[in-house]
């Protein structure tokens, strides 16, 4: 069985507005325009994505990257399923993204299917 991790999508970021404790904005997949929703995971719930589009896997690594800059940030995360935005709780994406945010244009994807 062959586990290495694809890109399986990405995500370009449009715009990303920061919030007391949030992020939130426009995204495209696939041409295709989305909100994007960016927060910190929940004391019950684990570090999650939803997506507008299906999926396959039930974990994906998210990594973060920006224009012509070699440097990106990486998180896994649990597929919890189909939402009308792009929906993304993670405690270590929210923190990086407030020191970073104007640096990071790309969300890809990667998974084993």
């Amino acid at each position: 069985m062959d586990n290495q991790l694809k890109k399986t999508m990405s995500i370009k970021i449009k715009r990303l507005d920061m919030f007391p404790n949030h992020f939130f904005g426009t995204a495209e997949i696939n041409r295709e325009e989305y909100k994007i929703n960016i927060q910190g995971q929940s004391t019950l719930r684990e570090q999650l994505i939803k997506l507008p589009t299906k999926f396959r896997d039930e974990k994906a690594l998210l990594r973060l990257s920006g224009i012509g800059d070699d440097a990106f940030f990486e998180d896994i995360v649990s597929y919890k399923g189909e939402s009308e935005w792009i929906e993304i709780d993670s405690d270590r994406i929210l923190y990086y993204l407030a020191d970073h945010q104007d640096q990071i244009d790309t969300i890809d994807i990667l998974s084993r299917f």
